[in-house]
């Protein structure tokens, strides 16, 4: 959720303050305006009973709202296929397009708090790169959330959450979450806001 006294995202002050001068230094650019930054975060969780249990939408938006502080948008099929008795224009799922303080407040509490609830978390795939800098992890529940009520969830489903960032080069996409503090297997994560876990719950 955006900071209403007007103060920058913690996550944020941490990227400008520390991240981009090691990643300018890590990949020699001249100017910091070349760095790697985020522009966006999109979560998107598909829904095939969407249009037989208009209920069950309703209680993916309510819950993406939840989650990110945003209205979600319901998705629409785009073509008709029939194999999956789809239909054009029918409800599909629900998703959210974070930008500017909501999206750093959001990865903020992703890193921090939900996904260190997961079970058995051993983190996460560093192979999940498109080839033009953007990541996607996928989360098997919504319950990793704090903000998600157990007693009041319609039914557990996953959600994939990408990660767009400025660049096109995966390496450096890799260089910028990590010094942000994402936890990728096989590697100690950089903790990059001690503490953050209390502050954020």
């Amino acid at each position: 959720m955006a900071n209403e006294n007007g103060a920058k995202p913690r996550l944020q002050t941490y990227y400008e303050e520390t991240v981009r001068a090691k990643l300018q230094q890590e990949f020699g650019f001249s100017s910091s305006m070349q760095v790697p930054r985020l522009e966006k975060v999109v979560i998107n969780v598909g829904l095939g009973q969407a249009s037989k249990n208009p209920k069950l939408l309703d209680g993916v938006v309510s819950e993406l709202g939840q989650i990110t502080g945003q209205k979600a948008v319901v998705t629409r099929a785009k073509k008709a296929i029939s194999n999956f008795g789809l239909r054009e224009n029918q409800p599909v799922g629900a998703s959210v397009t974070l930008r500017r303080d909501r999206m750093w407040e959001f990865l903020d509490r992703l890193i921090n708090v939900a996904l260190p609830r997961v079970r058995d978390f051993r983190g996460v795939n560093t192979r999940s790169f498109d080839g033009r800098g953007n990541y996607t992890l996928g989360v098997k529940e919504q319950l990793i959330f704090p903000e998600i009520d157990y007693d009041k969830v319609e039914q557990i489903h996953g959600m994939d959450i990408t990660i767009v960032s400025s660049t096109n080069q995966d390496d450096q996409a890799l260089s910028l979450l990590r010094e942000l503090g994402m936890p990728f297997r096989g590697e100690s994560p950089v903790r990059a806001l001690a503490g953050a876990e209390q502050e954020a719950a």
